[in-house]
């Protein structure tokens, strides 16, 4: 592990050495920077963010989190005796840090697979919508007459194709939030 503290932070990146800390922060399992001030903090985040082309994901509970949080490509605010600026502030709020583990692990994988699901839905809807619109110029001998009407064509995608992605959205679960807990490899398996 690596443990830094501010000032050594500070030296590094203002003297030039962001390649070194890189360098020397991949070679580690984790890299914990203690005593700095929120500016640091988002440079950090956005130095692995712009070298490293990594996935960020920032957690803070107070103020001096704000800019680290709002540096990442995800941010979570813990709800704490510091105030709410960091919850304000996040992607996702949870009430205690260990609501983290069933954040990322249940809810990260029922939404990926969810969203992996609906990509293909919407697709399909729209690939048998224009397929149909396709053979009926064929039928009208390509005059660019409307198949159907206006009203219609709104009903269509509000009504007859959004029941679908609600039902899907609050009823899917693929696996069972005790197994995600259980076995946390799963998560990798969307990918």
């Amino acid at each position: 592990g690596l443990v830094m503290e501010g000032q050594t932070l500070s030296l590094v990146l203002q003297g030039g050495l962001e390649q070194k800390l890189l360098a020397l922060a991949q070679r580690c399992r984790a890299v914990l920077c203690c005593r700095c001030t929120p500016l640091h903090k988002a440079m950090v985040v956005r130095l692995l963010r712009g070298h490293l082309r990594a996935m960020t994901l920032s957690i803070g509970d107070g103020a001096n989190d704000v800019s680290m949080i709002q540096a990442a490509d995800v941010g979570i605010g813990i709800s704490g005796q510091e105030g709410m600026q960091a919850v304000m502030a996040s992607d996702f709020a949870i009430s205690r840090f260990k609501h983290l583990k069933k954040l990322l692990l249940v809810h990260g994988h029922w939404c990926y697979s969810r969203l992996a699901k609906m990509v293909i839905y919407f697709f399909y809807k729209n690939v048998c919508y224009v397929n149909l619109l396709f053979w009926y110029q064929f039928f009208c001998g390509f005059s660019g007459s409307t198949m159907v009407d206006y009203w219609q064509m709104i009903f269509f995608n509000l009504f007859f194709t959004s029941v679908p992605p609600l039902l899907f959205g609050v009823l899917d679960k693929d696996v069972s939030a005790e197994t995600l807990l259980r076995l946390p490899e799963l998560y990798k398996k969307g990918q």
